[in-house]
């Protein structure tokens, strides 16, 4: 599913110079590789405010905790999501609320998300999954009108662009009133370990975060909130610094192959190659596909795996059916588009060190099986 170390071959001399040059500095902690990340990232998202941290899910924690809620205030989440959406939500006391999705997008649901709001509501969670944004312009207002906060989970989406009714153009993670995203290896910007980072258009907002992140403190050994030890290492920066360089191509790579299965993939009987929203760029985190059931998914699965192709299911079970979330009371049913994408979904080899050699192989498995050969 993934070859960093292929991916990295075209550059491994600059990480190895950003590498030794770090080492030898010796300011591994908030070095100055951490702010000329900041600094570099935050332009090429279009001037945001740039916070790292040391990884998405403290990204989550550090974006709630600005915020500065009331205890069990509401947050609505997507029932079809990674675990860390929720597990952000519920370990600073708050209650995450859960709505289904689109069934072509997989991301929120509007009118499930209106349906959600109450008087005790504090923000929405929008995850643009796999690599497209949620419909940013309907949520924004929406929040607006309803006074609650917009919060973006950008960790798949970063780079992705969304297109207002204005013209307007705006980068994921920078359109609410934070946004959040991760570099854990396999992303499409990916470290080589932990890390994370916050986005905000909000100067004072930025400088809470700073401060939430390093203990609530502004000032060495003087803490004015309750916040984090949660820091983004040198060393890592360092490195993201060189990734980051690299990334447009990277993004145009995992375009290209996506559209290389679109034209390949369209047609084939029992499968939906993913869906478009013309108001948003897709950066392809994973490319994800649907069949007509979990039988036939897992079927898809058994025979790519026989043929030496890597696959997986991004998700397997919903979040709501989760023993660690069952204490919220949902039942099995309530979110009917995200457990039958749970049965259904399946994420296909697209990154950027993949050949055309290894796609094509792909592509004539999936028709072999379409075609009742599996």
């Amino acid at each position: 599913m993934l070859d960093l170390a292929a991916e990295h071959a075209p550059y491994q001399a600059e990480l190895d110079t950003a590498w030794r040059a770090t080492v030898q500095e010796a300011a591994f902690i908030q070095g100055p590789a951490v702010r000329a990340f900041a600094t570099e990232l935050g332009s090429w998202l279009g001037d945001a405010h740039v916070v790292p941290c040391a990884n998405g899910t403290d990204a989550l924690t550090l974006a709630l905790l600005s915020l500065e809620l009331p205890p069990g205030a509401e947050i609505i989440v997507p029932a079809f999501t990674y675990v860390a959406t929720l597990e952000a939500v519920a370990l600073l006391g708050l209650r995450p609320v859960l709505v289904d999705v689109r069934p072509d997008t997989f991301n929120v649901d509007l009118a499930a998300v209106r349906a959600a709001i109450t008087p005790r509501t504090g923000a929405v969670i929008a995850v643009h999954l796999f690599g497209q944004c949620a419909d940013l312009e309907s949520l924004k207002i929406m929040c607006l009108s309803a006074g609650v906060f917009l919060i973006e989970d950008n960790a798949q989406a970063l780079g992705a662009t969304f297109t207002f009714a204005t013209g307007e153009m705006a980068y994921a993670g920078t359109v609410g009133e934070v946004g959040t995203t991760s570099f854990f290896p396999g992303k499409n910007l990916g470290c080589l370990g932990d890390g994370g980072a916050l986005f905000t258009r909000d100067a004072a907002r930025a400088a809470l975060l700073h401060q939430l992140a390093n203990h609530g403190q502004s000032q060495k050994y003087y803490h004015q909130r309750i916040g984090l030890n949660s820091r983004l290492d040198t060393l890592q920066a360092a490195l993201l610094r060189v990734k980051l360089r690299h990334l447009p191509t990277a993004q145009a790579a995992r375009q290209a192959l996506a559209a290389r299965y679109d034209a390949a993939l369209a047609g084939l009987p029992g499968l939906q190659i993913p869906a478009r929203d013309p108001r948003s760029s897709h950066v392809f985190h994973q490319y994800v596909i649907r069949m007509d059931g979990p039988g036939p998914r897992d079927a898809l699965r058994a025979h790519l795996k026989a043929k030496g192709i890597p696959s997986a299911v991004y998700y397997p079970l919903p979040v709501h059916a989760q023993p660690a979330y069952a204490y919220l009371g949902y039942q099995v049913g309530q979110f009917p588009v995200a457990e039958a994408l749970c049965g259904q979904v399946l994420a296909l080899p697209v990154h950027p060190a993949l050949t055309e050699a290894q796609q094509e192989y792909v592509v004539v498995q999936l028709g072999y099986f379409a075609a009742g050969g599996g």
